[in-house]
């Protein structure tokens, strides 16, 4: 493998895509996605490679996301890298969805955002008791892409919802019962179980997983799926208000700390995406939002508050949901016309 920001190389029959930023918790790049996609698709033609393996670098995690500085500053400058970037990206994670031989995600520590597309679109995809795994896009004034309001709109009940609007954080037994991942295997078998696939992936899954730590957040499945039915962010929080427990409460906090927008946007995108027919339907759906997304005020003023100042204060605008109009939601889902992101299913 030649140093550079994802390592690449096969050997024994296994394709290996290493992210390889781990003081940047392996966040993804216009480059490492482009590189990563011309390996999947070298080796799904190579008849030496029987399954691709992807990791990350380092002891924090898989992968934080994308680049959100470079995202800031592509914003603020007026620029389009950023499209070209979430284009590409997509894509990537359609032919991941879609790849012609096992791949096998190794989830473990901080898997979000973009890290999320890069794997739990995979056909195996493995969690440890350090995964910590979120879509917290509605904190920066954007929406959950990468295929992520494809998985998210498809979790039992209305779990999605509750993660997609609180931006909530979760481990290895809720990821796997919300349906982001399939195997838990200790952190300190990860090694063991990576060379093992060298002889066979059910083999190594076989031999290597173990029972999931106990699934939290499915066991709130009663009150989650009560209040997150509403039709609206206004009512979900009118509904968790009501409710009065701890949990209801927290969840109240959360959803408030998000952008307005960001968040009415994301709840129209889950309730359409569970009735598209595809991934890649929903990708393009993501496309038109993350559009619209990128020339709104409430992502360059999330990524400050978060990110570049830190001060932790967005100052959203519209300020509350109830200044968010059904109109102003509908512009994020406006046709693209010849930029529309254009997926076949392979």
């Amino acid at each position: 493998m030649v140093e550079h920001d994802v390592l690449l190389g096969h050997d024994g029959g296994i394709g290996r895509v290493v992210l390889n930023r781990p003081r940047a918790i392996n966040a993804l790049t216009h480059d490492m996605v482009t590189r990563i996609e011309a390996a999947l698709t070298a080796w799904e033609a190579d008849d030496s490679v029987r399954a691709v393996v992807v990791s990350g670098a380092g002891e924090r995690g898989l992968c934080a996301g994308g680049d959100i500085r470079g995202i800031h500053a592509d914003a603020v400058a007026g620029g389009t890298a950023s499209l070209d970037f979430w284009r590409d990206e997509y894509a990537l994670n359609a032919h991941v969805a879609r790849y012609r031989k096992p791949y096998v995600a190794i989830m473990d520590g901080i898997v979000m955002g973009g890290g999320v597309g890069i794997s739990a679109h995979g056909g195996v995809r493995v969690v440890t008791e350090r995964t910590r795994l979120a879509m917290p896009e509605v904190g920066i004034g954007l929406v959950p892409d990468v295929g992520g309001t494809h998985l998210l709109s498809r979790a039992p009940g209305e779990l999605g919802t509750h993660l997609a609007l609180t931006a909530a954080v979760i481990g290895a037994g809720d990821a796997i019962a919300c349906g982001f991942a399939d195997h838990f295997v200790p952190a300190e078998h990860l090694a063991d179980f990576v060379d093992a696939l060298a002889g066979g992936v059910d083999a190594a899954v076989r031999d290597h997983a173990r029972a999931a730590p106990p699934a939290d957040l499915a066991g709130e499945r009663g009150w989650i799926d009560r209040c997150y039915a509403a039709d609206t962010v206004e009512e979900v929080l009118h509904r968790l208000r009501d409710l009065g427990s701890p949990e209801a409460k927290e969840a109240v906090e959360r959803i408030l700390g998000g952008s307005p927008t960001a968040l009415k946007v994301t709840l129209r995108s889950l309730r359409r995406a569970r009735d598209l027919p595809s991934v890649e339907a929903v990708l393009a759906q993501e496309y038109r939002v993350s559009t619209a997304c990128f020339r709104s005020p409430d992502l360059v003023e999330g990524i400050r508050a978060r990110v570049v100042d830190k001060d932790r204060a967005p100052r959203w605008n519209p300020a509350t949901p109830e200044e968010v109009s059904d109109a102003a939601v509908e512009g994020f889902f406006a046709p693209l016309g010849d930029r529309e992101l254009v997926l076949r299913r392979r």
